[in-house]
């Protein structure tokens, strides 16, 4: 599957321009943390890309592992010959699927999914709207407000570091790098 299809499916599934960014900013990360490791950048952002297209058509409030988001979703990519590790990187990423991250792509996509959408939340709050002048050490300081951002697992942000086997704040150092020089797309900065 090429860039193109990827993002025709998921602008075909997803109607939210906050997801459709969320889903951008976790290509982002992924592509980044990829080249960071000696990986595929395209095959790492395709994952990150179409990781959530599903979620508005097959929503899963009951966390089944093997109906709605993202087993749906991976259902229909499967059809479309998306290659088996990169369905898995998309199952695990939800922990009820059961899917185990055994892959670097999957423990990577797990530990960038929900601090990625935190870091935008964080920067939307500024005066500045900005990733520029945004902090490692705000960011945590926000980590620990649990009325902020509510929808974003902590545990899943702490599990997430601790599969990549990095320390937090280097974790948040390296994906504010690599979001700030994106964040006009991701709907950040000056308008």
């Amino acid at each position: 599957m090429t860039r193109d299809e990827a993002l025709a499916l998921m602008h075909e599934y997803t109607a939210s321009d906050a997801l459709r960014k969320h889903m951008y900013a976790v290509e982002i990360a992924m592509r980044a943390m990829a080249e960071r490791t000696g990986e595929d950048p395209d095959t790492w952002g395709l994952v990150g890309l179409l990781h959530d297209f599903d979620y508005e058509r097959y929503p899963n409030q009951e966390h089944s592992p093997v109906e709605g988001h993202p087993a749906e979703g991976v259902r229909l990519l499967a059809a479309r010959g998306l290659p088996e590790a990169m369905q898995r990187a998309i199952l695990g990423h939800a922990t009820y699927c059961g899917v185990p991250r055994d892959t670097p792509m999957a423990r990577a996509l797990f530990a960038v999914d929900e601090l990625a959408g935190f870091l935008v939340a964080c920067a939307l709050v500024r005066p500045s709207r900005s990733l520029q002048d945004l902090e490692v050490s705000s960011v945590k300081k926000k980590l620990k407000d649990k009325a902020f951002a509510r929808g974003v697992s902590r545990e899943d942000v702490r599990q997430g570091v601790e599969e990549l086997g990095v320390p937090l704040d280097d974790h948040i150092a390296f994906l504010l790098e690599a979001l700030r020089p994106h964040e006009k797309a991701l709907g950040l900065g000056t308008p």
